[in-house]
């Protein structure tokens, strides 16, 4: 109940933001724009569905961008040396998995904290993209597939129908599976999801490789809509998705979050840049928000917990006194799936 109210707030705040727009910015409602507004959050959308299942289960990855970067750099160099481009795609997205699979290899089977891991790969996989490349760009992507990466129908961008798409299948795999039920597990504790028999470290591989997958799609993407290959390209976008990750009501900590929740705060994250651009709003000045909406994201939740969590505190108190009825199964998990307790990392 408590995500529901945050992603009704989350649809008011969407719902303002494109009434503001509508209002007092010349252009916004304009059937071009509104398809340039979800076009230019495509591959922020798709960094933000390979977080999404990552942080479900008290991990991170903040490599998600550089990934990008680097499997942008490949593409151009692949294509520069010949290849054809649809030789290249299947190529760029094994990379991408590739470097995913390092990812969960260092947080999984050597223990790692993933945030240092992936701060670590974060400026591995850029500086690699510019062994590649250098400052080059590489230019003259095939005409024939760059509309899929510019063109719309209507307001709806092609690039944002592939994204719909991932995105259903990434709701599934949360929402109905059970391997979804099991990343919430994993999120509220690790080692209480391992006596359930849910094998974590494998989990947690499968996801750091999607996600380095997910990445490279989007690299793709973004070669293809600026039709250039660059090391630095969408460099900085980690922060915008793990700001719409966290805006969307996804906790830091694990355990809780949806979809829905992730994919209202895009949109309103993307609506709200639209407004910035069209007023001529510097691009310091986005990221200003952006850093704010990050703070707050993470705010939010721990000013509005939940009472039950000052009931059940959990202290060695609770413990030494024996007066708890639920024992240890209560300091563990809690029934409204939000995470009071992490056990083993």
């Amino acid at each position: 109940m408590r995500t529901l109210r945050w992603e009704a707030v989350l649809l008011a705040l969407c719902v303002a933001v494109l009434a503001y727009g509508a209002a007092t910015t010349d252009g916004f409602t304009e059937q071009g724009n509104l398809a340039f507004l979800l076009l230019d959050y495509s591959e922020v959308a798709l960094l933000a569905l390979a977080l999404l299942p990552i942080v479900l289960t008290g991990e991170i990855d903040l490599s998600v961008a550089s990934t990008l970067g680097f499997c942008s750099a490949l593409t151009g160099t692949l294509w520069e040396a010949g290849l054809p481009f649809e030789t290249i795609v299947p190529l760029v997205l094994l990379a991408g998995a590739a470097l995913g699979a390092v990812n969960a290899v260092l947080v999984v089977y050597f223990g790692l904290p993933s945030l240092a891991v992936t701060i670590g790969t974060l400026g591995l996989y850029r500086g690699l993209a510019y062994v590649l490349l250098g400052d080059r760009a590489v230019t003259g992507f095939p005409a024939n597939y760059r509309p899929l990466a510019t063109d719309s129908i209507g307001f709806l961008p092609y690039a944002t129908v592939l994204v719909l798409v991932v995105g259903i299948g990434v709701a599934l795999l949360v929402h109905v599976t059970p391997v979804g039920r099991s990343l919430y597990a994993i999120g509220l504790n690790t080692q209480t999801a391992r006596f359930s028999g849910i094998r974590v470290d494998r989990v947690k591989l499968a996801l750091f490789v999607l996600s380095g997958a997910l990445a490279a799609l989007a690299s793709l993407l973004y070669t293809l809509r600026y039709n250039s290959a660059r090391a630095d390209n969408a460099n900085g976008m980690e922060l915008v998705a793990v700001a719409a990750v966290l805006l969307g009501g996804v906790s830091i900590f694990g355990g809780r979050g949806t979809v829905l929740g992730v994919a209202t705060a895009l949109l309103a994250m993307a609506g709200l840049r639209n407004v910035l651009f069209l007023d001529d709003v510097s691009n310091e000045i986005q990221n200003v928000i952006t850093g704010l909406l990050l703070i707050v994201s993470v705010l939010v939740p721990v000013l509005f917990k939940p009472r039950r969590t000052k009931d059940a505190p959990l202290d060695k108190s609770t413990s030494d006194t024996g007066g708890d009825p639920g024992g240890g199964r209560a300091r563990g998990l809690r029934g409204d799936h939000e995470g009071v307790g992490r056990g083993g990392g």
